[in-house]
């Protein structure tokens, strides 16, 4: 797996995630042929999405830091939730990012999936936009999120989009792995 994406990391750059369904800005060599351009939609998520996103979610956090069926009810039932999917076009999803409205109108980026085997095509950036401006009708003057401190790859994602890391979290998720708080000022 880590040699598998290693060899996406060369194909594909973070200029490619700008778009859903942009084609890839590589010529395949002799071994390789280029996907088809997938095209996905962003849409609002309610509790009726439950059992897909959760199920999504188990396929996307496999090491333990997945979310309980249970608590994802709750995010998507919360009056302070603001939650997208990404589908395909044939209505699959393949994404999922749940925001929280906090009393101080600071949104908190509380989860944000992509199935593995739709990774690095721009649907995280999507839906990161999709967000924001759900939070900024909402009166939102900061994001905050945490994200993993090894995972650098959405930690550029995030600076790309204005994001500044402000705090290091030790052992901040179950597994002891360490994180990161990341803010973003809407003003």
């Amino acid at each position: 797996m880590a040699v598998l994406k290693k060899i996406r990391s060369k194909l594909w750059s973070q200029e490619d995630e700008v778009q859903i369904g942009a084609p890839r800005h590589f010529e395949p060599g002799p071994h390789l042929h280029a996907a088809p351009a997938a095209v996905y939609d962003v849409r609002p998520m309610t509790i009726t999405h439950l059992d897909e996103c959760w199920k999504l979610d188990q396929r996307c956090f496999v090491d333990g830091e997945a979310y309980s069926r249970e608590t994802f009810e709750y995010l998507l039932t919360a009056p302070e939730s603001v939650s997208y999917r990404a589908v395909t076009r044939g209505g699959m999803m393949v994404g999922f990012i749940v925001g929280l409205v906090e009393q101080d109108f600071t949104g908190h980026v509380t989860t944000l999936g992509v199935s593995p085997e739709h990774r690095r095509r721009g649907i995280a950036l999507k839906m990161m936009e999709k967000v924001e401006d759900g939070f900024r009708k909402r009166h939102v003057r900061m994001i905050r999120l945490e994200v993993r401190s090894i995972n650098t790859g959405a930690q550029q994602l995030y600076r790309n989009l204005g994001f500044h890391a402000t705090q290091k979290l030790p052992k901040y998720y179950s597994n002891g792995g360490d994180g990161l708080l990341m803010v973003k000022s809407l003003d």
